[in-house]
């Protein structure tokens, strides 16, 4: 398995290649990085790695042996994957204390027990202790792995436990060419690519729903319309839009990438934008606002997907935000 059949992050598999050759791995690992760019598959690779009986080379799986089979499964029985019942949902603590139960166990079919927790950051306070206490007090054979958004997302204590791996977005020429190699149209692949921002996972779920890509456009739709309409209208929106904590989640990710666009094109910055197809109208809006009022747009939405994040009251957050752009004229 050539890096060990993954797109980039080269610097990350011949890292974790060199500590699996050498006998040399941490007992906990956490993946950071934007959702989409890599991290499950990394540490998918490393569980395979650890476990794998016919490696082709030291600290390189082969990818086909029963053992590699049931960790890219997700069945082995040596591997416990946690995560929360939902994306932006809260992973408690009694997934944690049961991962704690298995890890005490002995493995029954490699070397390692291995439990990967998916988007740590959902973990509430308890559930965070209670991981604390298990990296503190992990058997020998105990392998964790963690994934979340950023390290900063997690409690220190249980980063500085933890050897970091930072996966950044990849270039969006090398994205592309990994869509058309799943057999999607030229001018498609350029839109993914730049829609996802050089996350190869997220891209490859776009081209493959769809429905994602039609709700995008009914969003955008929307977005401009708010930009024209009255306080009345943008508040019976944000009344609608923070019934649902997920969507309304994802609407800010989208309207902070959109203004993004904005503020790339006002800066006449020499960087790729995201919404290649709305280029025009992301002209238009850098032309119309001064470049101050767009960064003081991008940095309330940050804040507002933080204090979301933090149980912050939904419909308050979006009229607040709301309330603070322009009205253009129709």
């Amino acid at each position: 398995m050539e890096n060990w059949n993954i797109l980039g992050h080269e610097w990350a598999v011949e890292l974790l290649r060199e500590q699996v050759a050498r006998r040399t791995l941490r007992h906990a690992y956490l993946f950071s990085g934007p959702p989409g760019v890599g991290r499950r598959t990394l540490a998918l690779r490393l569980a395979q790695a650890v476990t794998c009986s016919t490696p082709s080379a030291p600290g390189v799986p082969c990818g086909r042996c029963r053992d590699c089979r049931q960790i890219e499964a997700g069945s082995h029985p040596d591997l416990l994957i946690v995560q929360s019942e939902r994306v932006g949902g809260i992973l408690k603590v009694d997934a944690v204390r049961e991962a704690r139960r298995l890890l005490n166990l002995k493995p029954l079919q490699s070397p390692y027990r291995i439990v990967l927790f998916l988007r740590f950051q959902e973990a509430n306070d308890s559930a965070s202790n209670a991981l604390l206490k298990t990296l503190e007090e992990a058997p020998s054979h105990a392998l964790l792995l963690l994934t979340a958004d950023s390290p900063e997302q997690v409690l220190p204590t249980i980063a500085s436990r933890c050897e970091i791996i930072r996966l950044r977005t990849l270039p969006f020429s090398l994205v592309e060419e990994f869509l058309k190699g799943h057999g999607i149209e030229d001018e498609k692949a350029r839109l993914l690519a730049h829609l996802s921002e050089g996350r190869p996972g997220y891209a490859l779920r776009l081209a493959q729903n769809p429905s994602a890509l039609e709700e995008r456009r009914e969003r955008l739709a929307e977005f401009h319309h708010l930009l024209h309409a009255s306080r009345v209208e943008r508040f019976a929106y944000a009344e609608t839009l923070a019934k649902d904590k997920e969507s309304l989640r994802e609407t800010f990710l989208l309207w902070l990438s959109y203004w993004r666009d904005v503020y790339l094109r006002a800066m006449q910055a020499d960087l790729p934008i995201a919404h290649l197809d709305r280029l025009m109208d992301i002209e238009f809006l850098a032309g119309q606002l001064p470049k101050e009022q767009i960064h003081d747009l991008l940095r309330n939405l940050e804040k507002a997907i933080y204090r979301l994040d933090i149980g912050v009251n939904p419909r308050l957050l979006t009229e607040s935000i709301l309330l603070c752009w322009p009205r253009l004229e129709k």
